[in-house]
Formats: structure tokens, sequence, C-alpha cells
């Protein structure tokens, strides 16, 4: 039998087990209290980078199976730096070299413990945590840009870049510029993008070159426990390029000349000069005479050469002052009977509407007279998106594009839009035209925000599945062009701890510490943030369920239980699966063993259990067992129905009783097996219980009525109480056998008279008569004064306590 088996395992010598458990040498081991604990085998340890040198930063904590004292050591990989040095008998761990997570992130480390004879190694990685000790560093120093002085105010004209390798906050960066008075620059905070502030505008002419101080600042965080910001400084240079938009200046004004009598026609005066304001690139200077010459004096249009036309002495005044006009012509014109033109400009996209494109500069005109030189302008393209003014022209007018729809001119839909400019007389009978291309090439703004393929993202992880583990790929796109196209991500939030992103693909993976477990939080949720060069940036969500994998065992609360079972009635044992979902959680009991053999069934699902049916009594007990205590033995297996499947056993001691029941009772047992007997039970007695209310309601209900009739009215008379009886001395006269001085009480007086007349009204009261004296009595026989006082008083306690009760 089984227990018999156990009961000599329990009565074996101690000697013979001391003995196996010397000869067995077990080697002995690390606690594995996983991540956030201080000491135990050093496993997903992190620590910050800012740690002091010299600080106990662990504790090694392990075992021996034989109890045996245990050692501690700690090596490194070869050429590596020993970060840690351990103490070997406690255990202690303390940092020995500084740490600098942007160098190294990790460090893998091999711990031992050793009882002297059994050494056990462990390979373990220490995580290096992050603190703002970075300070955030510009790109493609020195920073130089060239701007033309015609830039457009509110424009951008450069992108400051500066990256901090900290993490988190520490490693994010804003920009922002020293304040000076007469800046004509600003920053964005978040994308570096330096403007033209808003109103200003550069000049060549007044000031070539600017410099401007950009300082870069990190998002904060902590070092060496203090919160900290830091900073980094660059200046940029910004020189101004030059653009055609000053005047030409004459040179060594003012200019004078001689006309000699032997001077001829075609003879040189004087030459006038002019320089184009605009030095950069300077333009091919026309010179013409306004005014002044009458005729005689003609000026070389390119070379400002000043000739004579004609001899002196045809010359009517002795001097001459000359006008000379200098311009320099940048006008591409077009005519009807010219070739066709092309017109080309660059642009950015989405211009205000109304506004005028001043980068076409474009001519019409018709050398025609009158009504023939009147013709209508029209520009052929896409619809609505520009229009051309003026519509109608006579001989000749300088054109003016204007934008009309803003939204219609888009670089993400067009790179380049293309008109015809079409001129077409108006009444003339052979109706000449002429045309020019326009074509306008658009250029890219950043008016786009990134976006998320999806609002949100859902994700499966198991659970106890590795640091590093890819969750969920996100996507976000921008339409925009170069940089502004690019998306970097990021994620946010208190669920967000665990993960992290690659901050370019958009992947998401679980940190390489992280260890998830269904059981603890099986639910997470967190933003994911996609943002552009700019700043502009779109939200997603992302949902995480960390799926339950079985990976515990049911449980008892103890491996051997002891049960009284009452026949008739089941006992129940129970298990509990720490298993977060189904089927993982869910326990079937079975009986793996019994003493004696085929006597307990077991329901699988609740635990119960309870004695074959055919087990009514302690006599049928008592044959089985052929004992007197009647404790049986039950192996029961509890087991989950999780792949794959983890089970428990447990011993259960079950002594049989048979109680002694009352009549109810017994009844209410026998019935469990038959529940629709104990209901008809139950409404047996629920009707009689309503029979006999009713039958009491009816009784007293006719009770109430017969009460309520009108009947003759009973006069109770109510007795006054008597008056206390006073003593009258008087003479009863007429009486010559009563003595003289013989006490009669008022009800004495009161009977007598009402013998003689029951109506007659009672007698008005007297004063009583004192007594004669003594020597007066006939009889000769005195009462004393002490007698009658005392039975005065006797008489006046009797009537008093007469006068506590009525009479009715």
């Amino acid at each position: 039998m089984w227990v018999s088996r156990l009961s000599c395992l329990r009565s074996g010598p101690a000697l013979g087990l001391r003995s196996a458990l010397r000869q067995s040498d077990f080697a002995p081991y690390f606690y594995d209290n996983g991540a956030g604990s201080s000491n135990g085998n050093l496993g997903l340890f992190s620590i910050s980078e800012d740690t002091s040198v010299g600080t106990h930063v662990y504790t090694l904590n392990g075992s021996d199976p034989e109890g045996e004292p245990v050692t501690y050591g700690m090596t490194f990989d070869k050429g590596s730096k020993d970060y840690f040095s351990v103490e070997p008998k406690s255990g202690n761990v303390t940092l020995i070299q500084t740490l600098d997570r942007e160098v190294r992130d990790e460090i893998v480390a091999f711990v031992t413990i050793t009882d002297g004879r059994n050494k056990v190694v462990e390979n373990v990685r220490v995580f290096i945590t992050d603190a703002n000790d970075e300070k955030p560093e510009f790109l493609n120093l020195p920073l130089v840009v060239d701007v033309p002085e015609d830039a457009a105010s509110g424009s951008s004209i450069y992108r400051v870049q500066a990256v901090d390798r900290d993490l988190g906050s520490g490693g994010s960066v804003t920009y922002y510029l020293q304040s000076t008075p007469s800046t004509k620059f600003t920053i964005d905070g978040h994308s570096g993008a330096l403007r033209i502030r808003s109103g200003e505008s550069l000049d060549y002419e007044v000031s070539r070159t600017h410099f401007v101080t950009v300082v870069a600042k990190d998002g904060g965080g902590k070092y060496h426990g203090k919160y900290q910001v830091m900073t980094s400084t660059a200046i940029i240079t910004i020189n101004v390029l030059d653009t055609q938009d000053s005047p030409p200046v004459f040179v060594a004004t003012p200019y004078f000349g001689f006309v000699y009598e032997v001077s001829v026609p075609g003879s040189e005066i004087f030459t006038v000069s002019a320089k184009d304001g605009d030095q950069n690139n300077p333009n091919t200077m026309h010179y013409s005479i306004l005014s002044g010459s009458d005729g005689f004096f003609s000026i070389n249009s390119t070379s400002g050469c000043i000739s004579l036309t004609s001899f002196p002495v045809q010359l009517r005044n002795e001097l001459y002052e000359l006008q000379v006009k200098v311009v320099y012509i940048y006008d591409m014109n077009i005519t009807k009977n010219g070739p066709q033109n092309r017109f080309e400009l660059s642009m950015y996209e989405h211009p205000p509407e109304g506004e005028i494109l001043r980068g076409l500069k474009i001519t019409v005109n018709d050398s025609d007279q009158g009504a023939n030189a009147k013709f209508r302008l029209l520009l052929v393209g896409p619809s609505r998106v520009l229009r051309v003014v003026p519509q109608t022209v006579l001989n000749e007018a300088q054109v003016t594009i204007i934008v009309e729809n803003s939204s219609a001119i888009d670089y993400e839909k067009y790179q380049f839009l293309t008109f015809k400019l079409l001129a077409v007389e108006i009444n003339t009978p052979e109706r000449f035209s002429a045309t020019a291309e326009i074509v306008i090439n658009l250029l890219d703004t950043n008016d786009n925000i990134p976006k998320f393929s999806s609002e949100f993202y859902i994700a499966r992880i198991p659970e106890n599945s590795p640091g590093g583990s890819n969750l969920v790929s996100v996507t976000a796109t921008d339409p925009d062009s170069g940089l502004w196209g690019e998306v970097k991500y990021s994620i946010y939030g208190s669920g967000a701890d665990l993960f992290l992103i690659h901050a370019t693909s958009g992947i998401i993976y679980t940190q390489p510490w992280a260890s998830l477990d269904a059981e603890v939080k099986s639910k997470y949720n967190f933003y994911v943030k996609a943002e552009d060069t700019e700043g502009k940036y779109s939200l997603a969500e992302v949902f995480v369920t960390v799926l339950d994998q079985n990976d515990h065992p049911p449980e008892f609360n103890q491996n051997y239980l002891e049960k009284t079972m009452i026949i008739g009635a089941p006992v129940k044992i129970e298990a509990v699966d720490e298993d977060a979902e189904e089927p993982n959680n869910l326990i079937e009991y079975s009986i793996m063993k019994a003493d004696p053999d085929n006597i307990f069934d077991i329901n699988t699902s609740t635990g119960e259990i309870k004695l074959k049916p055919y087990i009514k009594s302690m006599e049928i007990v008592q044959n089985i067992t052929k004992q007197k205590d009647c404790r049986w033995s039950v192996v029961v297996q509890a087991r989950d129905r999780g792949s794959p499947s983890f089970s428990t056993t447990a011993v259960v001691k079950i002594d049989i009783t048979e109680a002694v029941r009352r009549p109810m009772a017994a009844f209410l047992m026998q019935s469990r097996d038959n529940p629709m007997k104990a209901l008809g039970l139950a409404i047996s007695i629920i009707t009689v219980i309503v029979l006999v209310t009713v039958m009491i309601s009816t009784i007293m209900y006719f009770r109430n009525t017969k009460s309520n009739r009108i009947t003759p009215a009973r006069h109770i008379i109510r007795r006054r109480p008597k008056e206390p009886r006073r003593w009258t001395f008087r003479p009863w006269f007429g009486r010559s056998d009563l003595s003289f001085g013989k006490f009669f009480t008022d009800d004495e007086t009161r009977d007598s008279t009402n013998n003689s007349s029951p109506r007659a009204k009672p007698p008005a009261p007297s004063a009583p008569v004192l007594p004669p004296p003594s020597g007066q009595n006939k009889d000769g026989s005195g009462i004393s004064s002490a007698l009658v006082s005392e039975l005065k008083m006797r008489i006046e306690q009797k009537i008093n306590e007469a006068n506590q009760g009525y009479y009715y």
C-alpha cells in the first residue's frame, strides 16, 4: 500500500539519510531576483553613468544547498576595463571605473560563486543608463550662409543643426538667438530654421555681412542628483549678395567739353561714364541725350562718348548744357510680328493670393497706330490659377501676372506650371497674334505634416520575450521634399517606459532590460510621434497586449491536506494557477492514487471529493477499511489546460465520519440527490403558512367588524372616596340606657338618619362637643384622654387606607 511505503520512509534510520546527504555535493547557485533588485546575480542590473567611483552599487547573493559558505568573484572580457570589484565574502560590488553611456552603454561581466569545490559562472550584462552630461554639438561648423539681398521677409535662409548624445529629454535640442537690438533674423526653436524677421529686409549697399549668435539648449535632466540644462553657442556668418536693385550712377560729375574752330563733324567732345549701382553683377549701360543738343551733338549709347554732328560755325550758342540719361534695361519683349518667346520663373508654392509675380518682366507692344494697335491679352493654362493684367492694350503695355488661386500652386501636385500668354488684335480683319510661353518652376515649402498610415496600432507580444524584441512597425509619410520630408519617430506616455522606437525606421521594440509579465500587467498604451525637421508632427496611439504564456503551474496552499468528510457530503480542495488568461489558468482535478482504491470520486472542475454512491453509512466504511479510525489517503493532481501543460499533486488525508442529524437535517441530507423532493416540501410548508395567515386575518376582520357596531352607551359610575370619619361627641337625648359621654361617628349618625328617611339630607357638620368632666359621668367611670386619642388615630388610619381604592 502507498501509505505503508510512506510510513517506512518516515521511520527509516536518520543515520542513513545523513550519510546520503554527505555523499551528495551540489553546486552553489545565485538568487535571480530580476530587474530592479539590488542583490542577486547582477542580471538585468542597470546603473547610471554619473555614479561616482567607489560607490557600493550591488550585492551578489547566492546559497549552497549543503549550507557551506560561499565566496563571490567577477571577471571581464580580455582587453576590457575592470569596471567593478567584488568583496569575496559579502558579495558587495563596488564601482572602480568612470562610466560613460555615450562611449559604452552596456558591460559584459562574468560573476562566480563557489563553495570551495564547485564553481558556478554566469554571464551577465550590466546596462548603463543615461544622465544629462552632454552638451549639444553643432554640425557643419563654421556656420556660413550666403543670402541674396532681395530675399523675402519671413523666408528661411538656413537650417541650424545640433545634436545631443544624451537620451530622453536630455537629448532633445531647442534653439534661440542671443538677443540684439538690431537683429534682422529669427530662428525656429524646434527645427533650427533661420529666417529673416517679419518686416525686415537685407540691403547689400547698407551691410554686406551679419553675425548672429545661436544657442542650442537641451531639454534638461538629472546629473549627480541635480537637475541641469546644458547649452552650446555658435556664430552664424550671413553674407548678403548683391542683386539688381540700385540705379546706375555717373562717375566724376560734372562733365565739361570744348568745341574748337578747327573741329569737324564727328569730333569727340567728351565722354560720360556711369557704373551700375549693383556691383556684384553689373549690367551694360545705355546712354542717351534727353535735351540741350539742338541737333548739334550725339552720344554713343554704349560708350557714352559725345560727338559733334556739324561744323562749329553753325553753332548758335556759345554754351550748351546737355542732359544725358543712362539706364540698364532688363526687359524681355514680345511683339506680334516677332518670334515666340519663353519666360521662366522659379517661385515657392502657395504664394499669397493677389501677389504679383515680380520675376516676370514682360512687355508687349504693337508698332501699328490707332485701332490697329489695339489687342487683347489672354493667359491659357490651368484654369483660375493666374490672371493677366491688363487684358486690353493699346500699342504697348507692361504685363503683370497675378496669383488667383494659391492652393492650386502646390509642389506636391505639380513641380512646374506652363502657361501660354496670347496677344490677339481686336479690330483688324487680319487678327494678328503673338504668343509667349511662361514656365513657372515651383519650389517646395514645408507645408505638410507627417501623417501616419493609421490612427492607432495594435501589437501583441508573448510574455517573457527577451529584451530588444520587435513589437510593431509604424509608418508615417511627409509629402514634402528634401529634409522637410524626412520623418523622425519618438514615443512618449506613461506606458512607454518599457519600449523604444527606432528614430528612422519606426520599429518599436522592448527595452534591453524589459521583462514583460502578463500576470503583472497585460495592457500598455502610449503615443508615437512623427516629426519633420521643422517640428511639425502628428500622433498615433499604440495598444500593446502582452500574451499570456503557460509559465505558472497550479499550486495548492499545502502539499499535505487534512479534511473531515461527513458521509453524503463532499470535501473541496482548491489549487490556484497564477497565469492571466484561459486556458492557461483553468484547472482539472483527478485522483492519481487512493488508499483504499476505488472509493472516491472527484469533480474535475471544482475539486469536490465525495464517496462512491454505494457508501451511505459508517457500517459500509467499517467493512471496507477494517480499521476503527476510518482515515483514508488520496493523492490529487491539479493540471492546467495550457500548452505545455503543468501539474502538481497534493496528499489529502480524509477522516470519514457520520454526523448525528436531526430529522430535518437528515431529510435535507437525504434529499441532496433528489432536489425536487426538497422543493416539494418547501412549497408545502409555505402553502400551510399562507393558509394559516389567511384564516387568522379573516377572523380578525370579522371580530373588528362586530366590535365596530353601535351599541347602547354604558355609564360607569365611580363612587367618590369616602370622606374621613369624624368623631362627634354629643349626648343622645331620649336614650336613658346610654351614657352621656359616648362617642359616635358621622356614618352612624347618617345611617340612623337614612333609616328614617332615605332621601333626607345629611345633617350639617358640627364642631365636636368636648367630653364632660369625668366627675360628671353618671356611671362614674371616666374615659382617659390618652385612650381616646389613640383610638381616634387608629380609626383615621383605617379610613385613609380605604380611601386609596375606587369602587364601582
